[in-house]
């Protein structure tokens, strides 16, 4: 059985579902929450070092303001009323991506993550205005500045994800099949599954089915 570390997710299709359900995206992105409360608590019981959920990424300042604005004030609410509760159970709370114009949530971000910063149970990574290119191009141009040796060790170093494992898995919901800028060289060697679910109907059995199938799968990771 392959050990399991570390999963990534692309949680699409909230607002397909909004619009399917409710006629309403905001209504498909707050049924998501549900969803990510649910994968959490899985992820604990499956005993998960790590979680990194595609919160934001730079290419979603395309849609619309209001829409954007909704996302935001529903992060800040989760926050504000989870953070007690993961703290609890010594998750802890990490933002990747680039920094955001909103004060009030980065100053929510800053708080998570500081009372937050010494659980060990399971980290989850927020992937919040995160690109991977943007990452790659940064850590690039920090590199360039140093006078170490040309290698993946220490061209990882200025990654933002630096000290988190790879993930081991991708999961993608929403019935698309494409990666969308996210982790492309953490994703390297990780097993992806894409899933038909648009995310607020992506549950328990079904993570739990993908984490069997991935424990059972034969990784050689290029040998035979």
């Amino acid at each position: 059985m392959n050990p399991l570390n570390h999963v990534a997710i692309i949680m699409d299709g909230n607002g397909r579902w909004g619009l399917r359900h409710k006629n309403s995206r905001n209504a498909g992105h707050k049924a998501g929450l549900k969803t990510i409360e649910k994968i959490i608590k899985e992820s604990v019981n499956n005993k998960l070092r790590y979680l990194t959920l595609y919160t934001f990424s730079t290419e979603n300042w395309k849609r619309p303001k209001e829409e954007i604005k909704f996302l935001f004030n529903l992060l800040e609410i989760f926050l504000i009323n989870k953070l007690d509760e993961l703290h609890k159970n010594k998750i802890k709370l990490k933002v990747i991506g680039n920094k955001i114009s909103s004060t009030k949530l980065t100053k929510i971000l800053k708080h998570a993550e500081k009372k937050t910063y010494f659980n060990s149970k399971l980290q989850i990574n927020l992937a919040l205005n995160y690109g991977s290119k943007a990452e790659i191009l940064e850590a690039a141009k920090k590199f360039r500045k140093s006078k170490l040796k040309i290698d993946e060790n220490n061209f990882f170093k200025y990654f933002q994800t630096y000290k988190i494992p790879d993930p081991d898995l991708l999961i993608r919901t929403g019935n698309t099949k494409r990666l969308s800028n996210f982790l492309l060289w953490q994703l390297a060697y990780s097993e992806i599954y894409f899933v038909k679910k648009l995310w607020p109907d992506f549950n328990e059995k079904d993570y739990k089915k993908i984490i069997l199938n991935f424990k059972k799968t034969k990784r050689n990771y290029g040998a035979i």
